[in-house]
């Protein structure tokens, strides 16, 4: 079970929610904080106080002040109008993670809603209701609004979820669930619309998938060194570490460690004097590569755990205030910066893959083919990869450079966080598929050196792989190979070397 506070929520535990469905409450400190600070709401609102989007229009309609008994009509028209959401939904996996996002940032309480609101969000998390969220259409700031919007509705019994495994009209589900559809009162339409939680929610399964891909990078580029009989030389401690970065310096002893009994490496000087950059330069890339992800897993850690909700209430000080918490600058920022370690882990793998198939860069069997000349072999998954890896070379370029005023120009910065937390999740797919071409090809070179000659742990995983892809001999429809062994990276889970 899950406790949330508001402020305590690790990475770990949104993983443990997310991918084994652990179930989720609220604490009892934070309902009584939830409560207290709603009863400020009330408070005003008694007093006829102007207060931006608790008796006043939206946006740059936020000088019109909205009559008493039309306050719950307000938040409703907001939800209905915000749900703008264009495209493909998101997976489940993210739309739980906007659940539990959303519903550990309103457990602060400094949003105002009522703990009933709160309860209800952890209710679809428990029950593993999945609403329908568009991907496309939110600019970052005011936050996530319309993919925010999207999720609300399905609180309320409006719009689609996911609820075992089908797809529904959410009020469907409720009924299934004997769960009551959420009546919003005052602030609470708006609160639940008004944060970054779907650019936090991509970068959180970002960053997880993105760990797990480096890690395996890491194994299938041993396994490349072992098919191309890659110099350890270039591994040794003392060069890392007078360079100075830890991450680096963690790879090579990463690399060292998973081929330490292998009899499939050379020392410098046995065949030649230095490999090329792709093999040569592996900590160097990879522990930079870890540099994006380190960076972004600190971002996060901030934002599962903040407020970022407008206006907040502070009901211990008698303030109510608009602020900007919405914006998403720090975020965007963050998934544009991991987009360039995740394009790089592809393209590095993508020129070990080339060293692989070309017999002008090795003494293999032309592009690994059982028969060259009558059979292509691995030649058009090299084509594959650069393709990807070129694709992924667009989507790198920072979204959070971009501005679009909204609003009639009261939002009049923006963002982009959104677009950059999608592309780089766009990324990691293709990127995945690309280390997928790698393992395929670091395998069947290894079968020419000769299995037996394998580290223990490139063998072991070599003998998994090979469960899931079958040894080349001769041509076939690749692409089932390629697909089929990318699920199983995303799938798997390595029990040894992990970051």
């Amino acid at each position: 079970m899950i406790t949330l506070t508001g402020n305590t929520l690790t990475l770990a535990e949104v993983e443990r929610v997310v991918y084994k469905n652990e179930p989720v409450a609220l604490s009892e400190q934070a309902v009584q904080t939830i409560f207290q600070n709603r009863q400020k709401v009330y408070e005003l609102i008694e007093k006829k106080q102007t207060m931006y989007g608790i008796n006043t229009g939206f946006g740059k309609f936020s000088d019109v002040v909205i009559e008493p008994d039309d306050l719950q009509d307000l938040q409703l028209h907001l939800l209905h109008s915000h749900a703008c959401g264009v495209g493909e939904a998101f997976p489940e996996v993210i739309s739980r993670t906007m659940l539990l996002l959303r519903a550990n940032a309103l457990a602060q309480g400094y949003s105002g809603v009522r703990p009933e609101l709160v309860k209800q969000l952890v209710s679809f998390i428990n029950a593993k209701i999945h609403p329908i969220i568009p991907q496309q259409g939110s600019l970052g700031a005011s936050g996530d609004l319309a993919p925010l919007a999207h999720l609300a509705l399905g609180l309320l019994g409006e719009g689609e979820v996911i609820y075992k495994d089908k797809r529904m009209p959410a009020i469907d589900a409720l009924t299934q669930e004997e769960i009551a559809p959420l009546q919003l009162e005052a602030k609470e339409g708006l609160a639940l619309i008004n944060g970054t939680q779907a650019m936090t929610a991509v970068g959180v399964i970002t960053y997880l998938e993105a760990e797990k891909l480096l890690s395996q990078s890491e194994h299938i580029a041993a396994m490349t060194m072992e098919g191309l009989n890659g110099i350890i030389d270039a591994f040794d401690a003392d060069v890392h570490q007078i360079r100075g970065y830890e991450e680096q310096i963690d790879v090579a002893k990463r690399i060292r460690a998973i081929l330490q009994d292998s009899q499939l490496t050379t020392k410098q000087g046995e065949l030649r004097v230095q490999d090329a950059y792709s093999l040569r330069c592996i900590p160097q890339v990879l522990g930079a590569c870890w540099q994006t992800v380190n960076y972004l897993r600190e971002k996060l850690m901030v934002e599962i755990n903040a407020v970022t909700d407008n206006p907040l209430i502070f009901s211990e000080d008698n303030k109510v205030i608009s602020g900007g918490n919405f914006h998403g600058q720090p975020i965007a920022f963050a998934m544009d910066f991991i987009k360039l370690g995740i394009s790089e882990t592809a393209n590095i793998a993508e020129r070990r893959i080339e060293r692989l198939v070309n017999p002008q860069l090795n003494d293999l069997p032309p592009f690994l083919s059982p028969n060259p000349g009558l059979e292509s072999g691995a030649m058009i998954m090299q084509y594959s990869a650069a393709s990807l890896v070129s694709e992924n070379k667009t989507l790198a370029h920072p979204a959070s450079v971009d501005s679009i005023p909204s609003s009639a120009n009261q939002e009049d910065h923006v963002s982009m966080g959104t677009i950059a937390a999608r592309h780089a999740w766009q990324i990691l797919t293709n990127a995945r598929r690309v280390v997928a071409i790698e393992l395929i090809c670091a395998m069947q070179a290894v079968e020419y050196r000769g299995v037996e000659k394998m580290a223990a742990q490139t063998k072991a995983l070599y003998d998994q792989a090979r469960e899931v892809v079958p040894s080349i001999t001769k041509d076939r429809v690749f692409n089932k190979d390629i697909e089929a062994l990318t699920s199983w990276l995303k799938a798997y889970e390595y029990e040894c070397t992990m970051h």
